[in-house]
């Protein structure tokens, strides 16, 4: 099959289009951009949705280097859309920094990459030092920033005097492109030094964005807005472009058709559903979106016939700090909600769209925003009363929803490390039914709790508690006669007492005893304890173990 590449992890537009790769055609953002009055524009979108490789498109297209740059865009929805467009086309010069890479574990290491960025792009911009419109002493403080010579404080207005000089070289206003704005910030509220790096980037936006003559446009993007840092203070010209405005809401992650077309291409059509409940399901603005970056992944792993497919592929790239700090050690009120959100419920609560990372308190309302703007949550509805702005908010898809259940088993672990279960586990190989049926059921009320009736998800809840000793081990899903045991556990020494456990699932209350029945009876039938025999072990318990949805447990032993 004559297959386009898919271009995984490939965020360059010159280089997607010249090798011919998948390239879903986003190029009217560009139109949206030139009908666009603001002088400066911030679109806040979660991580993975695309906007490193729509800023490289903007780039491209409106950059006046050398090289002419307009074949990129001869086959693309852009150049259809009139002279008014193409006379923008690589007119202007422009300053591109990506601050995605600042995730240091100092602010001192933190700021030396800083001094790389600007530097590299100082670099990439050299000739200007040709034009006889800069000054000597400017062209010494540009070569001084080339040289990683330059003072400190030159670093903090650096993007203004690099639109200076390209402003004078060019005799043209710059457009300033700055992608993901917010990792630095992120990255130093969580190691501990974020009122420096506060500091730095309101000074660099301050100089560069709010009283720069150089300017001609300015586009940024991040995950949140942070604009109560003062970062964007007295910066009235600027746009906030977020999952809740319609304003360039399709150009971020895939639409419908645009999923329909890359599976008419590959030609996976047939798995349209599996794929939309998976990695549909965001909203932005009054756009249904599906995640790029997953949706890639899959279809990747479905044309190479990998034996798993619909995976969290999301959950690997984007940072979950929030969301294990949210179920670590959010409140009773908090995980309720969170509890709701897992059983499908919505929650309604305040927008706060100038959120800042100190802010972001586990058991606020500022929480709740929080995720919506990061991917968490999706907004299916939205109302504003006595001038409060509230959103009505449920968990996306199901690869998101798996985000939080994997943190809750992680969560569930840990805090079986912390308190242990030694009284549970003595209950279960001395055959003491009542105490192992009252721990269990302990345990299940302090858990989160979400209406998932899956054998696996009880088995792995089940399995979680019965960590084991120094005299047992404990194994799951053992080959054991006619099929696979659900739990087994064993002494090593003397081989006195083994333990079978088969787990079913109830759909009501009333059911309970005739799950276990049917559990205990497929012990019997399968010849479980067969291999335990043989292996010489003399006393072999067995319970039949059942679960509800109502946070219920009832174990019968034979």
């Amino acid at each position: 099959m004559n297959f386009k590449p898919i271009p995984i992890g490939r965020e360059n537009f010159k280089e997607i289009i010249e090798n011919n790769c998948l390239y879903i055609d986003k190029t009217l953002m560009l139109k949206e951009i030139i009908d666009n009055t603001s002088k400066v524009i911030l679109c806040t979108r979660p991580r993975r949705f695309g906007k490193t490789l729509n800023m490289s498109m903007i780039q491209y297209y409106f950059e006046k280097t050398d090289q002419d740059n307009s074949y990129l865009f001869n086959d693309l929805k852009i150049s259809q859309a009139g002279d008014k467009y193409k006379a923008h086309m690589g007119q202007y010069p422009v300053i591109s920094l990506s601050l995605k890479s600042m995730k240091q574990a100092t602010y001192e290491s933190s700021f030396a990459l800083f001094k790389k960025i600007i530097s590299d792009e100082f670099d990439r911009h050299r000739q200007v030092l040709k034009s006889q419109n800069i000054s000597e002493s400017d062209k010494k403080k540009y070569e001084s920033i080339c040289d990683d010579t330059a003072e400190m404080d030159l670093y903090l207005y650096s993007v203004k005097f690099l639109s200076d000089c390209l402003c004078k070289a060019y005799e043209k206003n710059v457009i300033i492109l700055i992608d993901e704005y917010d990792v630095p910030l992120e990255n130093a509220y969580f190691r501990g030094y974020y009122n420096e790096m506060t500091d730095l980037i309101r000074s660099v936006f301050e100089s560069a964005l709010k009283t720069n003559n150089s300017l001609e446009l300015g586009i940024l993007t991040g995950c949140l807005r942070v604009s109560k840092e003062s970062i964007f203070t007295g910066l009235n010209n600027l746009e906030i472009c977020s999952v809740i405005n319609n304003s360039f809401s399709s150009y971020f992650g895939f639409t419908e058709p645009e999923v329909d077309e890359i599976m008419k291409h590959y030609k996976i059509t047939e798995k349209s559903s599996e794929i939309k409940a998976w990695y549909n399901g965001y909203q932005f603005g009054e756009t249904d979106i599906y995640n790029p970056w997953s949706v890639l992944k899959y279809v990747k792993a479905v044309i190479s016939k990998d034996k798993a497919t619909l995976l969290p592929y999301w959950s690997n790239t984007s940072s979950n700090d929030i969301i294990r700090e949210l179920i670590f050690t959010g409140g009773e009120e908090t995980k309720a909600i969170l509890q709701e959100l897992m059983n499908g419920k919505s929650v309604t609560k305040p927008v706060y769209e100038d959120i800042t990372y100190r802010n972001v308190d586990i058991n606020s309302d500022y929480i709740w925003s929080f995720l919506l703007f990061t991917g968490y949550l999706k907004q299916i509805d939205m109302y504003i009363d006595e001038d409060i702005q509230y959103c009505e908010m449920v968990i996306p898809n199901r690869e998101v929803r798996s985000i939080y259940k994997n943190t809750i088993m992680q969560w569930f672990k840990e805090k079986i490390r912390n308190t242990g279960t030694s009284e549970l586990f003595n209950a279960v190989v001395s055959g003491d039914t009542d105490t192992f049926t009252k721990e269990v059921n302990k345990w299940l009320r302090k858990c989160i709790s979400y209406q998932d009736n899956y054998e696996s998800l009880y088995h792995g809840f089940l399995a979680g508690l019965l960590l084991g000793t120094d005299e047992y081990t404990v194994k799951s899903n053992r080959e054991n006669g006619k099929g696979r045991t659900d739990i087994v556990i064993c002494e090593y020494q003397g081989r006195s007492v083994a333990v079978i456990i088969e787990i079913k699932i109830a759909g009501r209350y009333k059911e309970l005893d005739k799950k276990c029945d049917e559990a205990l009876w497929q012990i019997e039938e399968r010849n479980y304890e067969a291999e335990l025999i043989d292996d010489g072990y003399e006393n072999i318990i067995k319970y039949g173990v059942a679960f509800c949805s109502e946070k219920v447990c009832k174990i019968k032993k034979k």
